[in-house]
């Protein structure tokens, strides 16, 4: 069965960064574009970035381009997202999840697996 696990979470201060990490298994993770979502407290759930299956291609929500970083490594079945510049409003927790299909996108559709999630708090 398809799992995700999510680690690399938790306090930073403002302006600091956290690297995420997400080790995949129980499917041919070379096959299909992943995601990151996240959910603050209190709010829905929303798209943070996604990167396709060949890593050729990524999308980053306005809220995060040019401060986070998403990549992927296919020989070790693992994803990632580099987050820079990191402000009191990334505070949420985040979630890697695999698309049904090797082609990005910029939403929540199309998502049919999802992990745990980490915790990221960014406060002084």
């Amino acid at each position: 069965q398809v799992q995700l696990v999510e680690s690399g979470g938790g306090l930073v201060k403002p302006g600091g960064s956290l690297r995420l990490s997400c080790a995949a298994s129980g499917f041919t993770f070379s096959d299909y574009a992943m995601s990151w979502v996240r959910q603050a407290p209190g709010k829905r759930f929303e798209w943070v970035s996604d990167i396709n299956s060949g890593a050729g291609t990524t999308f980053y929500a306005d809220s995060v381009k040019g401060r986070f970083t998403i990549s992927r490594d296919n020989a070790k079945n693992r994803l990632s997202l580099q987050m820079n510049s990191l402000k009191p409003e990334d505070t949420a927790v985040y979630y890697c999840t695999k698309r049904s299909s090797a082609i990005a996108d910029t939403d929540l559709g199309g998502m049919d697996s999802w992990g745990v999630g980490t915790p990221v708090t960014v406060s002084s």
